[in-house]
């Protein structure tokens, strides 16, 4: 990679972000790291706003040497200035689905298991759950102090979450060392015992102490919820405009799916259409494991077919699908460690009691989440390395850049002709159709907005939008419950998906203008530049 004097910064920063967040170090593949755990105190906080105020002044005396330094520069102004905008409203997150509840027990599934040394890291970082989980709480403490409490809905959420890592996943985690030395078992035991008990006092703690100070209600207010989308696509949206973007892209994808339907049989609901599709043994899977296999093969023939597309050279051409070890419903990716010795992988969290599957509801999430979806995007930035610095590489992550392109490659896939069958068309749809309904109740909810007539005209409150929800979500109750909670959770997350996929297809429209267009070569020169705030890809590109 060549190193100019921005690259050098970017790279300090990294090393030192690796420093203050060993567990995304260690996800990422960095040697050294896995048996460290990152500091969620308030001073662990501070640390992470002091330096990037100390790489945001000596940002300001450098000078670009490259167009990929003017990127760089960009990228890291944008998302430095956000990221401390965000800490300075004292806002400490705590949600069903991204935050250190959920993080420090992740961190233990993408842990190798190979060698002894493997199992000596599992047994070190299960020593430090307890100060990573105490450092959480007294951040916790000070935010309510400051009269910034979370919302007592996520605090049940979390509780239900802590208890069921208290009760088995770190005994279960451990039990598979039996090969191992007396002393090194040893060390395990007492590592899952200490990291077990260390969830259930927190589970307690949110339970007894915490929920009594949580607010009772969900929404934000559009001054965060404003910054918030602005972290999550690294682009200023007006939120009134995409608000009534969203009502009318959910009324589109209505109409398209009873097209459908009617193709099936003039009259036939969207429903009965689901129903007739469901009801195909063809397209049934029965069992986790069938689950896995089925896409486990369709992300292999789909990457074999996407190399006329894409460039797709080895080690980038396999994801390996993967069964989660916890039952919260997601649908997730975890991208390969900087060797690929770790491939990417797509995780499938199953909900407890649910082992029935269809396939035409799924196969366009193997598409968003592996080929041409995140693996595609994450390992072909991994696989730059001879142009983007480690920061780039490893550290930048913007949900509508990133989430923006999976959606896109949805729609791709159905413009190269992957989803003309219409079963999996309808599926499509139907992911489409929830991630527009999530733009309307996130924003609607979070900002205080009125809901459509057909909803009552009234401001959204959770309870509506719950309904709202459930009549355009093709999921599961679990799911439903889960991803219910998530949104009111997590401001501004969800509709990064349809926003930056709308802001992708724009940028790429601008560019389609130009003479001598090629799709390939625009897709292989937008991945290539990594992810980025979506403002600054519109002028990287340009």
């Amino acid at each position: 990679m060549p190193e100019t004097s921005l690259d050098a910064l970017a790279e300090d920063y990294a090393r030192q972000l690796a420093d203050l967040y060993p567990v995304a170090a260690s996800e990422i593949g960095l040697a050294g790291y896995a048996d460290k755990l990152s500091d969620y105190s308030p001073e662990g906080a501070a640390a992470l706003d002091a330096l990037q105020a100390d790489v945001l002044r000596r940002l300001d005396k450098l000078v670009p040497e490259s167009n990929q330094d003017h990127v760089t520069q960009d990228a890291l102004v944008e998302r430095l200035t956000v990221d401390r905008q965000l800490y300075a409203t004292g806002v400490v997150p705590l949600n069903n689905i991204a935050s250190p509840v959920q993080d420090i027990r992740a961190t233990f599934d993408l842990m190798p298991t190979e060698t002894p040394e493997d199992w000596s890291n599992i047994a070190a970082r299960l020593s430090k759950v307890d100060t990573a989980l105490s450092g959480y709480r007294a951040r916790l403490n000070k935010a309510v102090e400051d009269g910034l409490p979370p919302a007592q809905r996520q605090v049940e959420a979390c509780v239900v979450q802590a208890q069921a890592a208290a009760e088995n996943f770190f005994t279960d985690l451990v039990a598979s060392a039996s090969e191992q030395s007396s002393t090194l078992r040893t060390d395990l035991d007492r590592g899952a015992r200490q990291a077990a008990a260390a969830y259930a006092d927190f589970a307690t703690y949110l339970k007894e102490d915490l929920h009594d100070q949580a607010r009772s209600y969900d929404a934000v207010g559009q001054d965060y919820y404003a910054l918030a989308s602005q972290e999550f696509l690294g682009s200023k949206v007006d939120l009134a405009e995409t608000y009534e973007w969203g009502l009318a892209e959910l009324d589109r994808i209505v109409d398209e799916q009873q097209r459908i339907a009617d193709l099936l049989q003039p009259g036939l609901s969207i429903a009965e259409a689901r129903q007739v599709f469901s009801a195909d043994p063809a397209r049934q899977l029965h069992g986790t494991e069938a689950l896995r296999e089925w896409m486990q093969d369709l992300s292999d023939t789909t990457i074999e077919a996407m190399k006329q597309h894409f460039h797709i050279p080895a080690p980038m051409d396999y994801v390996e699908a993967m069964i989660a070890p916890t039952q919260d419903g997601g649908i997730y990716y975890t991208g390969p460690s900087e060797d690929f010795s770790r491939p990417g992988r797509m995780w499938w969290s199953v909900p407890e009691g649910e082992d029935s599957f269809t396939t035409w509801q799924q196969t366009t999430t193997v598409f968003h989440e592996g080929v041409p979806g995140h693996h595609l995007q994450i390992a072909t930035a991994m696989l730059n390395a001879d142009q983007l610095n480690s920061w780039r590489r490893n550290w930048l992550w913007v949900s509508g850049h990133g989430e923006g392109w999976a959606l896109y490659a949805e729609d791709l896939m159905k413009e190269l002709g992957y989803l003309d069958d219409p079963d999996d068309y309808l599926g499509m749809l139907d992911a489409q159709r929830m991630r527009a309904a999530r733009v309307v109740f996130d924003i609607g909810v979070h900002c205080g907005f009125k809901s459509p007539q057909s909803w009552g005209g009234k401001t959204w409150d959770p309870e509506t939008g719950f309904a709202f929800l459930q009549a355009h979500l093709n999921e599961t109750p679990g799911v439903l419950a889960f991803e219910f909670v998530r949104y009111l959770g997590w401001p501004g997350q969800a509709p990064s998906y349809a926003v930056g996929k709308r802001i992708w297809q724009q940028i790429r429209a601008a560019h389609e203008q130009a003479p001598g267009f090629d799709l390939k070569t625009f897709h292989t020169r937008a991945l290539q530049l990594g992810s980025m705030g979506l403002d600054t890809l519109e002028r990287a590109l340009r």
